[in-house]
């Protein structure tokens, strides 16, 4: 079976971290697996390496001083769907509403909805969900929502997360060590600065939790998107200042050096107003570290009581004081979501599709 897999950046986000991971996950099982993206600023390859089973093509994308958000992304759309050819494929499978307008039809994987202000986005993430001819979300809650907004019916597979890796990240002595000298005691949140993530509503709560917790940071990593948040950062710099809360944001961490990052938090923040799984959560478990969650009910779906939820800045506060949550539970679900797992269910979603639905474009 011959798979695309098709994404909008090398950077690392959590779809491109789920399209690398998955399309390496279907290679060991014997597919032959092209994974597609743009190359923004100059980027001709990912973030990181990337099993040389798969087969990897990188569009050029070079960036247009003074271009805004609605213009990118239509021209992300043509650029791509310019170099893509279907044909050469059984089964397209679009990560991104950028990559399913791009490439025309296909199968969308939804990983969550969002709301857009931007004309030409939100016409985007309109057609990626209506026009693709079938459709994965990583998570029930998800589904549910396609199905109530639309009333179509996705498929659920979970994500898989690579415990191992972060786990190892536990036992690493020497890069715990690290962190802990440049950053001391911390509460990390990790997706960067942006309204999705809740980014200020974290600041609220930690500086309710400063007053309990002095010794303790605020640490935010990564950060790379492909929207213009400047607006929100200014609005996050602005209450920062207000709360005398002083913040370390280290921008994007090298693969290399997230998981002792992870390993290093006495907690994880995972304020988020949208998700559609929460593998960074995930990821923050398999290394033994407690998680604060937002109460939605997609965690709520996912996590179960291996993490503290929280709804208000005072109860976010509080948790992150003392988070509760099962961590041993915590270890052992991060392991049960295997990426060779998620990999076998979506061959056997490919293999029930129709014929002319998989090839027809």
């Amino acid at each position: 079976m011959r798979i695309a897999l098709i994404t909008y950046s090398t950077k690392p986000r959590g779809g491109v971290v789920h399209t690398l991971a998955l399309a390496e996950a279907l290679a060991r099982a014997g597919a032959e697996v092209w994974v597609w993206t743009l190359g923004r600023g100059g980027d001709d390859a990912f973030f990181r390496p990337v099993d040389p089973a798969v087969h990897v093509r990188v569009v050029p994308f070079a960036p247009i001083d003074g271009e805004d958000v609605g213009d990118r992304i239509l021209r992300s759309i043509t650029v791509l769907g310019e170099a893509f050819t279907p044909a050469d494929y059984d089964v397209v499978h679009a990560q991104d509403c950028i990559s399913a307008n791009a490439v025309g039809r296909c199968v969308r994987t939804i990983h969550h909805l969002d709301e857009f202000a931007t004309p030409e986005l939100a016409a985007c993430h309109e057609r990626a969900v209506v026009e693709p001819f079938a459709r994965v979300c990583v998570s029930a809650a998800v589904a549910r929502e396609v199905q109530d907004g639309w009333d179509l019916t996705p498929t659920v597979i979970p994500n898989g997360v690579d415990a191992q890796r972060f786990s190892a990240g536990a036992a690493d002595v020497a890069g715990r060590r690290r962190w802990a000298e440049e950053l001391g005691e911390y509460v990390l949140a990790v997706g960067g600065i942006e309204p999705r993530k809740g980014s200020i509503d974290l600041v609220e709560a930690y500086a309710l939790l400063a007053r309990e917790r002095p010794g303790l940071n605020l640490v935010f990593a990564g950060g790379e998107t492909l929207f213009d948040y400047r607006w929100y950062r200014e609005a996050f710099d602005k209450r920062c200042a207000e709360l005398g809360v002083q913040p370390r944001v280290l921008g994007t961490v090298a693969e290399e050096e997230l998981p002792s990052l992870v390993a290093q938090a006495s907690v994880f923040a995972f304020l988020s107003t949208k998700e559609g799984f929460g593998m960074a959560a995930m990821e923050a478990l398999a290394a033994g570290v407690p998680v604060v969650a937002r109460d939605l009910p997609v965690l709520r779906e996912v996590f179960g009581t291996t993490v503290a939820f929280a709804s208000t800045h005072a109860e976010m506060a509080a948790a992150l004081a003392w988070p509760g949550g099962d961590r041993a539970a915590g270890r052992e679900l991060a392991l049960r979501h295997s990426w060779d797992d998620a990999a076998r269910a979506h061959l056997d979603f490919y293999a029930a599709l129709e014929p002319h639905e998989a090839t027809s474009r």
